[in-house]
């Protein structure tokens, strides 16, 4: 059996009135994430280290941000597209493991959500997407609420 790893990173500029998704599921704040796509952070850093791990590039290059068929998308889709990529390949999704790094709003309530969509998008057993939340303690971008940061690893495993 061949085991690999993969790690995604991805930022988001947030801007008042925008939309947030996070995870698949919107909250309610008054700063969303912008995008070409529906600027979903956590699903994006998802993507790119599970296509790492397949050593298939990135999202930008199944995806291209350029691309106006993506323009505003649900970034849901993209993931399902994503694990067909990968499966088709021959590989299965051992686990992800995310931190999500945001100031506001409070992350922790929605992260039961979070991980029920994403189990059903990706068709894995909750038990495999682990996802955290922390601050950047008022520091950098993140802390001064322009952005949030998403860093995710994925194992995955081809028989």
């Amino acid at each position: 059996m061949k085991i690999r790893v993969g790690q995604g990173y991805d930022v988001h500029r947030q801007g008042e009135g925008e939309e947030l998704w996070l995870g698949g599921i919107q909250f309610d704040h008054t700063h969303g994430l912008i995008g070409h796509s529906d600027a979903d952070v956590l699903i994006h850093a998802i993507c790119d280290a599970i296509l790492g791990a397949a050593n298939m590039r990135d999202i930008g290059y199944h995806f291209a941000d350029t691309d106006p068929q993506y323009k505003g998308i649900d970034s849901k889709i993209l993931l399902a597209d994503v694990m067909k990529i990968v499966r088709d390949a021959g590989w299965e999704l051992g686990n992800v493991d995310c931190t999500i790094v945001a100031e506001r709003p409070k992350i922790n309530p929605h992260i039961p959500n979070m991980k029920e969509c994403l189990a059903k998008v990706m068709n894995v057993d909750v038990e495999d997407i682990s996802l955290k939340a922390t601050t950047s303690e008022k520091m950098g971008f993140v802390g001064r609420e322009e952005g949030m940061a998403v860093h995710a690893v994925a194992l995955i495993t081809k028989a």
